[in-house]
């Protein structure tokens, strides 16, 4: 399918900054997306929280599954819209490479253990695994991505560390956030399909785990007006499939109004490349509509699922072990392995490695470190 003049053209990348000669039988974005898969800490999402803890249930998701997910819809909306589905995939597969483990509870914790050194954000941290903490090719270190996909994985980022990046690559990644700049279209595609994808899965984890129950989601008309349309057209529907069914009409309509009110930006914003693209309003949307509905949605799923008092309980467990990891590891930086030990920057380097971890290694380190075992 022919791309639209405002999506990401390959030959009009701005390159990588190892410059290398063309693949052969792929363009630059699908080489991006070839080198993500193939990466270590791609590999490591499958053991790396979403909501519920790896071990907590088989069939919860992980961040790679939820990283499928982002992949999967992106893709149908990028073709909808002519963009570029190879930079949208590639982006979607890498966006959350740099996320801790237990969630958002673990990156809470080892941001407050780097308050006094820079901090810790997982966008951050995962431009950071792209450009650096892959150890694959013998010419650099990181998997030396193209500028786009670079650009779209780095979804926020405060201006303080904009300006540090800004300082080691001029005109780089973090120009857009000091110049107060959009990134192209896939790149905003992904950060609406990754609110797509969690509200809806999110759901189904928290239903499975009992923790909500389909009858609290009546007061949700995101939720519920699909509810009443799957009974009205299947009365005898119930259980597990009447909530796959809500969910997948749920999505459906949300896929499509993104589809729809893009494409009314787009036509008015009317850019005739992609760079055009940066300078202008966001284009990626949702209508007004679908847009209040969504975030009362998510309202729903903070106040029901994400405080939830047997969330809350792992949440502050999770907490306490990354704690006592960084300390750990910071007061006796031989228990890392030579490659964190040997760097200057020791609370950095402590914060990297714990990034790198699974659930499950951050439980068995703790063990071994503290002989404090995780309790169910």
């Amino acid at each position: 399918m022919a791309l639209a003049a405002y999506a990401s053209h390959p030959a009009a990348s701005r390159g990588r900054r190892y410059p290398e000669p063309p693949a052969p039988t792929r363009d630059a974005f699908q080489r991006d997306r070839d080198r993500i898969v193939h990466s270590t800490a791609f590999r490591r999402l499958v053991y790396k929280t979403q909501v519920f803890l790896n071990h907590e249930g088989d069939l919860f998701r992980t961040r790679m599954t939820h990283s499928l997910e982002v992949a999967q819809l992106g893709r149908s909306i990028a073709r909808a819209l002519a963009l570029n589905e190879d930079l949208v995939e590639a982006v979607a597969l890498a966006h959350d490479l740099g996320h801790t483990p237990f969630g958002h509870a673990g990156q809470d914790a080892l941001n407050d253990c780097m308050a006094d050194h820079g901090g810790f954000e997982h966008n951050l941290q995962s431009l950071r695994v792209v450009d650096e903490l892959e150890h694959r090719y013998p010419q650099y270190d990181g998997l030396n991505l193209s500028f786009e996909t670079r650009e779209g994985i780095l979804k926020h980022c405060s201006r303080a560390n904009a300006q540090r990046l800004e300082q080691r690559e001029p005109g780089g990644v973090g120009r857009r956030f000091l110049d107060r700049m959009q990134p192209g279209l896939e790149a905003q595609l992904c950060n609406l399909a990754d609110e797509i994808a969690y509200n809806a899965h999110d759901i189904d984890d928290g239903v499975r785990s009992g923790l909500i129950g389909i009858e609290q989601l009546a007061d949700v008309e995101l939720f519920d007006r699909f509810r009443r349309e799957a009974v009205a057209e299947y009365p005898a529907l119930d259980g597990r499939r009447l909530l796959y069914e809500t969910i997948r009409r749920m999505l459906s309509a949300q896929v499509y109004d993104v589809i729809d009110a893009t494409r009314a930006a787009i036509d008015a914003g009317a850019p005739a490349h992609a760079d055009a693209v940066r300078a202008a309003a966001p284009m990626v949307c949702f209508s007004p509509s679908m847009r209040e509905q969504s975030q009362a949605l998510k309202r729903f799923l903070f106040a029901n699922l994400y405080r939830h008092p047997r969330v809350a309980q792992t949440t502050g467990q999770a907490q306490d072990v990354v704690r006592a990891l960084f300390l750990a590891y910071r007061d006796n930086p031989s228990e890392m392995p030579p490659a964190y030990a040997c760097q200057q920057d020791r609370h950095r380097a402590v914060a990297d490695y714990i990034a790198g971890m699974t659930d499950r290694f951050a439980m068995r380190e703790h063990l071994r470190l503290t002989g404090r075992p995780w309790v169910e």
